[in-house]
Order: C-alpha cells, then structure tokens, then sequence
C-alpha cells in the first residue's frame, strides 16, 4: 500500500522545520510518493519594490528550494522517482485555498504544513493556514509542524 504525501513548503523556517520533522517519522520510505509543493502568492508590495528582475528569479529560486527538499528525502531512503516537484504559479486568494484546491485535484492520504508560532491578535489578522486545512479537508491526515 502505498501513502501519497503533499508536503507544503517555502522558504520559511516553519516550512524546514515540517520537513525536518517528516525525515524523522517512521514510515517505510518504499511505500511512499511524496509531492513537494511549492505556491507563488501575488507579490506583495515590497517585493514589487524590489524590480522586475527579482520578481523574475523567483520561480528558479524555489525549485532549487524544491530540489534541495528532494535531495534531502532521496538521503533518508525515500525513492527519487517517488518524489515529485510541484509549483503553482496561479493565483489563488490564499494559501490555504490553493492547498485545498490541489488536495482536490489529487488524492493525498496526508498533507504536511509548517506554522510559525503567532499570537492570537496576529491569527486573526494574518488568518492561520493550517486552522483553515484542519477545517476543509476532510478523509485525509493533517500534520502541522509548529516552529518558533
């Protein structure tokens, strides 16, 4: 039997933190396929700030990003033909939502996700991703990794 596992990743501390963190369970590495995901959001307006030519690095920056998560897995035993690389470039309202909509799009028997810790002021405003996961989908494991 064999387990399908997205794992949500970025840049982020909470995001290494989740993949650290799923190296170290104990599932049988053979019986696994495992898409590492990667969602672009709508630049924000410091990034927009930061030129043309950056905002045109991105999608090379995160699928090394992705590549190096892979390799990383590839080391614990986990099959590279098993492991795909996934990058979504269109627009979603959230991050949450193109999570979802991917899980709808594919059967995941678990999605993994990183979270930073945050104040309850700072949940409300920025709203909390992995609340919104546990919330929506439903039939499939949700592991959210908590970082400081």
């Amino acid at each position: 039997m064999h387990n399908s596992i997205l794992i949500a990743l970025n840049d982020s501390v909470s995001a290494r933190a989740a993949l650290n963190f799923f190296t170290r369970l104990m599932l049988c590495p053979e019986n696994c396929h495992i898409t590492l995901l990667h969602i672009f959001r709508k630049p924000t307006a410091a990034e927009e700030l930061m030129g043309k030519k950056f905002t045109e690095e991105q999608p090379a920056r995160f699928k090394a990003m992705l590549e190096k998560a892979k390799d990383k897995l590839v080391e614990y035993g986990y099959n590279p033909h098993a492991i795909e690389l996934l990058m979504v470039t269109d627009p979603y309202p959230t991050i949450a939502e193109a999570i979802i909509d991917q899980c709808k799009k594919q059967h995941y028997d678990m999605v993994i996700v990183g979270r930073k810790k945050m104040t309850r002021a700072e949940e409300f405003v920025l709203g909390d991703v992995s609340a919104k996961l546990l919330r929506s989908l439903d039939r499939m494991g949700v592991l959210v990794v908590k970082s400081d």
